[in-house]
């Protein structure tokens, strides 16, 4: 199975005079030890980081034409926890409903990164911001130059 590293970034941070949006780039090696890079991103208009995290993680998944087995890196410990700790086998069982009866936001993107994530063997790692993780550095410069760098696309409501 191939090896892919995806990294997000949902608030294009680096350049703030940039278009914004959310960025991914993926990165692996083909059997001839090169590494390959394809950077992907879509803009936005006003909406939450959460949303935008969660758009990253399905642009990159859609992106992978075979099953791989993925670290995605996000700063959202919303969108990481909602898979390591099991947070979205809940939502579902409770009818996508969470805590004490409140709606999950976003279940159409749920859905829709459930749908992306289900051939690929997927670790959501999350990257703790500038003051933690070693790859934070390396997440937030890839993926936020993938952001910044591709023409900007509108993200509205039903357009997915």
């Amino acid at each position: 199975m191939t090896k892919v590293t995806i990294f997000t970034d949902g608030a294009a941070r680096g350049n703030p005079d940039g278009p914004g949006g959310y960025g991914v780039v993926l990165q692996f090696v083909d059997k001839s030890g090169t590494l390959h890079e394809q950077e992907l991103s879509a803009g936005y208009r006003k909406t939450t980081n959460n949303r935008m995290e969660l758009m990253a993680a399905i642009v990159g998944l859609e992106e992978l034409r075979f099953p791989c087995e993925v670290d995605l890196y996000s700063d959202s410990q919303y969108l990481v926890k909602a898979f390591n700790e099991h947070w979205i086998e809940s939502w579902i069982s409770k009818g996508w409903k969470r805590g004490r009866n409140e709606e999950v936001k976003n279940v159409d993107l749920w859905k829709r990164l459930l749908k992306a994530k289900e051939q690929h063997r997927v670790n959501f790692i999350w990257v703790r911001g500038h003051a933690g993780h070693p790859e934070n550095e390396r997440c937030d410069r890839l993926a936020t130059s993938a952001a910044d760098g591709n023409e900007l696309l509108e993200d509205t409501e039903g357009m997915y």
